[in-house]
């Protein structure tokens, strides 16, 4: 019991000591490019990964050497 508050209250206090704020500073050499609009997120992040799954499972399944089982 003891060892599990002594965790919660560790990881609690790590969060409250990091400051978000801190993630707006820029650092030396950051150059960020564009940001993406929202077709350019969802094919990135939503049909890129769907894509890539249904070209491997394709694969897959024409490269099969198995015998089917009549």
């Amino acid at each position: 019991m003891r060892a599990g508050a002594v965790a919660a209250g560790t990881t609690l206090m790590m969060l409250l000591m990091s400051s978000p704020a801190l993630a707006l500073t820029r650092d030396d050499g950051d150059d960020p490019g564009p940001g993406l609009n929202v077709m350019e997120t969802l094919g990135l992040y939503v049909a890129a990964p769907i894509v890539l799954f249904l070209v491997i499972a394709g694969l897959v399944m024409v490269l099969d050497k198995s015998k089917k089982q009549a």
